[in-house]
């Protein structure tokens, strides 16, 4: 029973990831693509090693506080003086 569970899983992750891929897709639905793959992919947890994985209300609280850090460095990155050196050669 699990092996069909995980090829399940599987074909949804390849399907989610090429369509992330696309650069014609709505940010909506990239959106909701990513949020599908996460909870894919901790499906899978929850498959292969029992008790281990995220309840669904503590994967989507841990990332909602990755997307609220990634924003901020966006944030932080917009507003910082550029460092870089040109590279002579």
């Amino acid at each position: 029973m699990s092996r069909h569970i995980f090829e399940q899983l599987d074909t949804a992750d390849q399907a989610l990831r090429e369509n992330l891929h696309r650069n014609d897709l709505d940010p909506t639905a990239r959106q909701h693509m990513e949020r599908a793959l996460s909870h894919v992919r901790e499906a899978y947890v929850a498959t292969n090693e029992i008790g281990k994985a995220r309840s669904v209300s503590q994967l989507v609280a841990d990332l909602e506080k990755v997307n609220h850090i990634v924003a901020k460095v966006r944030r932080r990155e917009q507003f910082a003086p550029s460092t870089t050196k040109p590279i002579r050669v």
